[in-house]
């Protein structure tokens, strides 16, 4: 009869022997399977309990601050955001002068610009200036090439619509105060904008604005 030694999971040697006594063949086995699946046990239990610890430590720690959120009564009241915020577009359509650098520099090609020969002066007449959103990446790039600095990255981050199409915006046709950039971008006024066909103002037409005069 032959015997040896053997390390069962735990390290601990074990008396190997050959005949059908207690330390046999099929008990080592036994009892080899039953170390691994102990050890096996250990693990995911260990693991499970430190993965419990970590949460229930930060939970403690984020509860126990006096003040986590911030609260904002939006739309009622516009989201601060930092002051090189990228948002949707700001465009100034008096003093666009079409000359499409702007799109030239547009590495998606989002921007499209529709001008003809102005009958009044020189220059051209900018009939339409649309920027397709479901294109943009608000890279900014179209902002540094300008001339005129009639186009510049706004504040307003929202632009809620119902298709793609509330997301094509042809400046020329928005709201004056909006086409002139006296006013955010919003979906309302993008709704109005896709009933005109005409450009809302031209260069040498008096003034649809009827301004204060000045107090002497």
């Amino acid at each position: 009869m032959r015997r040896g030694v053997r390390p069962n999971s735990f390290g601990i040697a074990v008396a190997v022997s050959d005949d059908s006594g207690p330390f046999s063949e099929p008990t080592m086995q036994w009892l080899w399977n039953f170390g691994e699946w102990c050890r096996n046990v250990w693990v995911a239990v260990s693991t499970l309990i430190s993965g419990m610890w970590v949460t229930m430590r930060t939970m403690l720690v984020t509860y126990r601050r006096k003040t986590f959120t911030e609260v904002f009564e939006y739309p009622e009241v516009p989201v601060p955001v930092k002051a090189r915020y990228r948002g949707f577009h700001r465009f100034d359509l008096t003093t666009c002068i079409g000359c499409e650098k702007c799109a030239v520099a547009c590495p998606v090609d989002c921007i499209y610009i529709e001008k003809e020969k102005s009958p009044v002066g020189k220059g051209f007449r900018v009939n339409g200036f649309t920027i397709d959103y479901t294109k943009c990446m608000f890279c900014a790039l179209c902002v540094e090439p300008c001339p005129v600095d009639c186009i510049f990255m706004g504040s307003n981050h929202d632009l809620s619509c119902f298709s793609r199409d509330g997301c094509i915006v042809d400046y020329a046709k928005l709201p004056l105060e909006v086409a002139w950039g006296q006013a955010t971008l919003n979906p309302t006024a993008v709704a109005e904008s896709k009933v005109l066909y005409e450009p809302v103002w031209v260069k040498g037409e008096s003034s649809p604005f009827q301004f204060a005069p000045k107090d002497e």
